[in-house]
This record gives structure tokens, sequence and C-alpha cells, in this order.
């Protein structure tokens, strides 16, 4: 495993960035990759309802927000600041991994017939093969991130008040 620590926090940054992108676009109208989502996800999508292009861009600046977080990764802050970024990091990493990994179970389960959901063969095989995992990744980047960060900027007795 890698030990430099801006390695994982420049990797989970780019990871946020592409992925904020990648909201942008679809909120902006862009139906490129849409189709590989599936189910309601890509009805919402085509019907361009308000509601959820307004989900969409905010989903865009929370994962840009995400990215900014572990940007902040790269120094070393107060103590209470190093904590909160600490945590952030970690639990964030934590939610965004299991996200990953539930909807790869619930797909993976489909595909055997366990579990009867509304997606096309098309979009199935993306979600296995490409979004999950894509969740999966920056879940465990944010988490190598913070751990590198805490072996390098939280000292042992840190976290007493």
């Amino acid at each position: 495993m890698f030990q430099n620590k801006k390695l994982y926090i420049y990797a989970g940054f780019i990871w946020c960035f592409l992925f904020a992108l990648m909201s942008f676009y679809w909120a902006s109208g862009g139906m490129l990759g849409t189709r590989s989502l599936g189910g309601s996800i890509y009805q919402h999508a085509l019907e361009r309802e308000a509601a959820f292009i307004t989900v969409v861009w905010i989903t865009g600046f929370v994962k840009l927000g995400g990215g900014l977080v572990i940007l902040m990764l790269l120094r070393d802050w107060s103590k209470m600041i190093n904590r909160i970024l600490y945590f952030l990091s970690l639990i964030g990493g934590f939610f965004v991994f299991l996200y990953g990994m539930v909807n790869f179970i619930t797909f993976l389960l489909s595909t055997f017939g366990l579990l009867s959901l509304r997606i096309n063969n098309f979009a199935l095989s993306w979600r296995l093969l490409f979004w999950e995992p894509f969740w999966m990744l920056g879940g465990l980047l944010f988490i190598l991130s913070a751990l590198m960060y805490k072996k390098d900027n939280i000292r042992p007795n840190s976290y007493e008040i």
C-alpha cells in the first residue's frame, strides 16, 4: 500500500471533481451516460423534472464540497480542525463506500433473480461494473486519506478535550 498521504488526497479530490462535473453536466441538460444509471433516475433525467434537476445540482455542489474537505487534509491545522477533518473524511468515506457496496450487493442479487428491480440489463451491467465500484473507490480514497492524515497530523493524545 502506498504511504504517501498526498497520493490518496489528490486521487480523492480528482474523484470528487470528476463526479461533480458529471452532475453539473447532467443538471445542465447533458444526457450522455444517463442511460447507464437506469431505472427511475434515467426516467427523471429524460423528463427533466425541476425538483430532480435541483437535486442533481445540489449533489454536484456536495461532491465539490467533499473535494474541498479532502484537499484541506494537505496541511496541518489546529488540533480541533485536524480532528474535524479526520472524522469528516473517515465517516464520509465509510458512508460513501457503504452506499456503493449496498447498491452493488442489491444489483448483484438482482442478476441472480433474488430481487426484482426495475432496471434493464444495460444499466444493470453499468451499475455493477462501473457506478457502484466507482462509489466504493471514492469511499476508500477518503478513508485512506483520513488514515494517512491521522498518522501524520494527529498526535496520540489529541482526542482529549
